[in-house]
């Protein structure tokens, strides 16, 4: 039941996701900013990746626990040095981006790593990002989380 409703809110959200706006120089913007997000993910560079959400950001990420965390910088860079830990060659590869209007964008991609004990994982998530002033506001990741 719970694959169904994974697909089901994957496909609303991509159909939302892709009612953009490719003119707007804010949609420009902030997929240049989701771009540079990626590429300090790729390169582990947590500290980087956290100094581009406010200082306190919303996050829904099944990781976290249901509903609305608020997270701080350093929690941010705590979880994903975590990550990278466990991971040690965790990558993201972005499979598409789908600009919505001004303040978001949607981000399908595809989580890779290898544990210590050689087992490989591979995760497809897509990610609702709010951007304002240049900075992510909110992270609302949806993954299958029951694999």
């Amino acid at each position: 039941m719970k694959t169904i409703t994974t697909l089901i809110l994957s496909a609303i959200l991509l159909v939302s996701c892709t009612q953009q706006n490719p003119e707007s120089p804010a949609s420009t913007e902030n997929e240049k900013i989701v771009k540079q997000y990626f590429e300090h993910f790729n390169q582990h560079d947590w500290k980087k990746v956290a100094e581009m959400y406010t200082p306190v950001a919303d996050f829904k990420d099944p990781s976290l626990g249901q509903g609305i965390v608020k997270q701080t910088r350093q929690q941010i860079i705590e979880k994903y040095s975590g990550f990278g830990d466990m991971f040690p060659d965790l990558k993201a590869e972005v499979v598409q981006i789908y600009p919505s209007g001004n303040n978001h964008i949607c981000v399908e991609f595809i989580t890779k790593g290898t544990a210590p004990d050689s087992s490989k994982f591979v995760l497809p998530i897509c990610t609702v990002f709010t951007i304002e002033n240049g900075q992510i506001t909110k992270d609302f990741s949806y993954y299958d989380n029951v694999q």
